[in-house]
């Protein structure tokens, strides 16, 4: 039971990732802004972090990368589908690096200096390793070739775009952490039609306007 739970929980937050990516993503990007950025240290520290508070469960937040990561393959909305997947299913892993010796109560995280570094540190590598892996594996992936000049002449550019995450988790992480004491679990007869439902809208929204606009 305690395992169908977590897998739901994964399903659902996720899901709930891979939609803001694809939907308010899309309007972040049609605005001109810089949409990676904003989506990492924003939406997806966001529901990382509240995933490891709720389930404080290691490993979850790969899941969900790989959920998100998968839902992004039907975005009609932006181009380059394949690289975005990518990099949102590597900042999954990466957040799992980072935070792999935090301790499941976040005791470490009490002082606000703590928070507002982590909020940095996180946002900023999550980000930017994601972005660094995605440039690695997309060509390799789609056939192109992959050339680790081009990589090294870009990384500048790479590291350089991090700073407007970092700054963003820098606000996002201390504000979320504020919700410990609310308790976001709900009944278990309350559960699984609430995390199926939310899921299974994320997916057929993001689907079916695949279907409405390819």
């Amino acid at each position: 039971m305690k395992n169908l739970k977590l897998l739901a929980g994964i399903l659902v937050f996720g899901s709930l990732w891979g939609f803001s990516e694809c939907i308010i993503g899309s309007s972040i990007n049609e605005s001109g802004l810089p949409t990676g950025a904003i989506m990492t240290g924003f939406f997806a520290i966001t529901f990382l972090v509240i995933s490891r508070m709720t389930y404080r469960q290691p490993g979850m937040q790969l899941g969900m990368g790989l959920v998100a990561g998968a839902l992004r393959l039907f975005n009609p909305f932006v181009g380059c589908h394949l690289c975005s997947a990518l990099a949102i299913m590597a900042e999954g892993a990466i957040f799992e690096i980072i935070w792999y010796r935090i301790s499941l109560d976040l005791k470490e995280l009490k002082p606000i200096t703590m928070q507002i570094s982590m909020g940095i540190l996180s946002s900023y590598f999550v980000y930017v390793g994601g972005y660094i892996i995605t440039q690695i594996f997309t060509p390799i992936v789609s056939g192109s070739g992959f050339f680790i000049e081009n990589l090294i002449s870009f990384m500048p550019n790479i590291l350089s775009s991090g700073l407007i995450a970092s700054l963003i988790g820098a606000f996002i992480l201390p504000a979320v952490l504020l919700t410990r004491k609310i308790d976001l679990r709900l009944k278990d007869r309350l559960y699984y039609p609430t995390t199926i439902g939310i899921s299974a809208f994320c997916w057929l929204f993001v689907i079916g306007n695949w279907f409405l606009l390819s």
